[in-house]
């Protein structure tokens, strides 16, 4: 499952699908937005466009995205070309949404790439039970430094 930035199911999202989908996986990208803008598919190199997406983030609810997201997992599952297991991987608002896809669904790995926000999340952490990997910027304009911290210290958690 690709989980969306702030700019909807975009050609980048798709176009990720689609690398996926070439190389033998099952993929899909749900609407996240569907409750703000269903369809919603921005560009971020439009100026227009990318003010849209910076808008209509602060309007997100989180909370509604994950069990979107935890139906996405049970749905992908139920697929009958599915005979594996169920992964996320998630960019910018969907690297922080990858992370709370492995603190709050069953999903059997997740990736997160420059998730925002994490640092404000922490506490989900100790619902982490599968792999989970994120790529944390350092040079993003929109990442805040990490502070000194667990991420920023090499934060790693081990579950049985």
């Amino acid at each position: 499952m690709v989980l969306q930035e702030i700019f909807g199911v975009n050609a980048n999202v798709r176009a990720v699908c689609d690398r996926l989908a070439a190389n033998g996986f099952v993929a899909c990208a749900p609407d996240l937005f569907w409750r703000l803008e269903p369809g919603l598919s921005l560009s971020s190199e439009d100026p227009d466009e990318r003010a849209k997406g910076f808008a209509l983030f602060p309007k997100f609810d989180v909370a509604k995205g994950i069990e979107d997201i935890a139906a996405a997992v049970a749905a992908i599952r139920r697929h009958p070309a599915v005979t594996g297991k169920v992964g996320a991987v998630g960019y910018c608002l969907g690297g922080l949404l990858a992370y709370l896809t492995a603190a709050h669904t069953d999903a059997d790995a997740a990736v997160g790439y420059y998730g925002v926000g994490i640092q404000g999340k922490l506490e989900a952490a100790g619902g982490i039970r599968k792999p989970l990997m994120l790529h944390i910027a350092q040079g993003d304009e929109f990442v805040p430094r990490m502070p000194s911290g667990p991420l920023s210290q090499g934060w790693a958690y081990t579950r049985k």
